[in-house]
């Protein structure tokens, strides 16, 4: 699969010839469908809560959410467990940390169809990802997706954000078997986009699995560290050799289009 490109100006002294991007949180707002998807499941299955106190429950839930602080994503791409189970797992680490009921298999399709009913109805763009693929596409960079999750949920996910038909999904967790910072991952991506992994950037709001775990598979890593609450702790001194940006609008200066 070949990812979209336009061949409208050289680049010749651009830094790299293709760009991956990451897709939850990096291109597409994930942490506020997130916390839609988890204010219907705070309302359906946790104790209530006056309205001073209910918000802040609220952030506090989407924070652990995000954070994973058992790593049940990670199990399943690292191939130790599906994405339904781990995600029951992490339903009820939720319940068990906020007052909800014990979730049995039965249970938790009930709650993950709630969860995804408004999970799905807020996929949007980030508000600067639209004229940053603008201004990549014109430089004549080949552009696609590389994603920690399954490649039909990412599809669609692109497909409601408005995305899909500039940014191509190219590889999933289901591609092989793995996700990231497996560095196969990153090199097949490479492949179906078509460029030299030394001369393709990957672009993720996580500086482990993204920024230098790309570095090390041999592209350039680029980490975006939007303002704002980190989904885990970093350790910034072990952040070197990739570049740091606070908004993907500093992208394009990076990749040498300024």
């Amino acid at each position: 699969m070949t990812a979209t490109s336009s061949t409208t100006t050289s680049t010749r002294d651009l830094l790299v010839d293709g760009v991956l991007f990451d897709i939850d949180d990096t291109i597409v707002d994930t942490r506020t469908a997130f916390a839609a998807a988890l204010a219907g499941v705070v309302a359906a299955y946790l104790p209530a809560l006056p309205d001073d106190e209910a918000a802040a429950r609220l952030r506090e839930v989407v924070a652990m959410w995000r954070a994973d602080p058992h790593a049940r994503y990670h199990r399943y791409t690292s191939g130790q467990d599906t994405y339904l189970h781990q995600k029951m797992l992490r339903a009820n680490d939720l319940h068990a940390a906020f007052g909800g009921p014990p979730l049995d298999e039965d249970a938790f399709t009930a709650w993950n169809a709630v969860f995804d009913e408004g999970f799905r109805a807020s996929w949007a763009a980030h508000h600067e990802t639209d004229p940053v693929l603008e201004r990549l596409l014109a430089a004549g960079l080949a552009v696609g997706a590389l994603s920690n999750a399954g490649t039909p949920l990412q599809t669609a996910k692109l497909e409601k954000a408005g995305l899909l038909e500039r940014v191509p999904m190219l590889v999933g967790v289901d591609t092989l078997g793995v996700g990231k910072p497996d560095p196969r991952v990153f090199l097949e991506a490479c492949r179906r986009l078509g460029t030299d992994p030394a001369r393709t950037a990957y672009v993720g709001d996580e500086a482990d699995v993204d920024a230098l775990a790309a570095r090390d598979a041999g592209l350039v890593g680029v980490w975006l560290d939007r303002p704002g609450a980190r989904r885990r702790p970093v350790d910034e001194s072990t952040v070197t050799g990739v570049h740091v940006i606070r908004s993907l609008d500093e992208l394009p200066g990076v990749l040498g289009l300024d």
